[in-house]
């Protein structure tokens, strides 16, 4: 299914903190874009042992679909709250909340999840879950953690892949409905900066490095500044370990995207690692651009 024809923004619930974080960026991103919003809740009784034959496996149903209907029932509250304009849906199910979110992700705009969860009566983990279904959608996955830092850049980690080509045009897009500037940043090495400290690493890196990778990121960047010329875009390239230089960025951007996995035409910045370091770490939301479907 082409993006135009993906019509809505599908949010997981499980009535934690976080997961009402999420609730209200989906709705946002909902009404900003012209989207529906599906918000599920998913029963997966696998945490609690439930099923055991000394279980009382219809009172725990019973007691956690209850539960569920409260979570959704408050989410609902919570993005109507947000925009009373948008077409809200909301469902629970018994199951795996990673494996629905990953098969509602092939119809979807977006995907948005917490980072953290395990909620009052919480029967979806949004921890393990956004790892999952970062890792599996079909569809980019917001992250919900940290502070969208208001007034800040949106940042993007560009490799040169084909993922993170698709990662750039995610970037630019959200930088223009946000009026927001656009931080490039390209690492030509996936090594922790300590390794620089010993002379002999330093006397590995090719002369006239920074020039050349300035120039490979700025063609990397360069049809899509077209495109989207009201995005003030500012490049920077670093020697070594994309993880924390992309983990200091996020400390003062409103949003962070990285493609899920690949190393692409420029060497180094290994995404797909760094992508889950983000996804656990961050101080800012994420959002994790996945690979075209072949």
């Amino acid at each position: 299914m082409s993006a135009k024809n993906r019509n809505s923004v599908v949010v997981g619930v499980d009535g934690s903190d976080t997961s009402k974080s999420a609730v209200r960026i989906a709705a946002e991103l909902a009404g900003k874009r012209g989207l529906k919003l599906k918000i599920i809740h998913a029963l997966d009784f696998a945490p609690y042992g439930f099923g055991s034959p000394y279980s009382d496996a219809a009172g725990a149903y019973e007691w956690v679909e209850e539960s569920g209907k409260v979570i959704l029932a408050e989410a609902h509250e919570q993005a109507f709250a947000v925009n009373p304009l948008i077409d809200i849906d909301t469902e629970f199910s018994v199951g795996s909340s990673s494996q629905w979110l990953v098969d509602l992700s092939a119809d979807a705009r977006v995907v948005v999840v917490g980072a953290s969860g395990s909620g009052t009566a919480s029967t979806a983990l949004l921890g393990n879950t956004a790892i999952n279904v970062t890792s599996h959608a079909h569809c980019p996955v917001l992250v919900v953690r940290g502070e969208a830092h208001k007034g800040g850049p949106v940042v993007i980690g560009v490799d040169g892949s084909p993922t993170s080509e698709r990662a750039i045009s995610v970037a630019f897009h959200e930088a223009s409905l946000r009026n927001a500037p656009l931080v490039a940043v390209h690492v030509w090495s996936d090594l922790r900066s300590t390794v620089f400290e010993d002379p002999r690493a330093v006397a590995l890196v090719p002369d006239g490095l920074e020039e050349g990778e300035y120039a490979l990121l700025a063609e990397s960047l360069a049809g899509w500044q077209e495109r989207y010329p009201d995005v003030q875009v500012t490049r920077k390239v670093y020697t070594d370990d994309p993880r924390e230089r992309l983990l200091e960025w996020s400390k003062k951007a409103q949003l962070l995207v990285v493609g899920s996995r690949g190393r692409g035409g420029f060497k180094g910045m290994l995404l797909g690692s760094t992508s889950n370091s983000l996804v656990g770490g961050a101080y800012c939301p994420v959002v994790v651009v996945r690979p075209a479907l072949p």
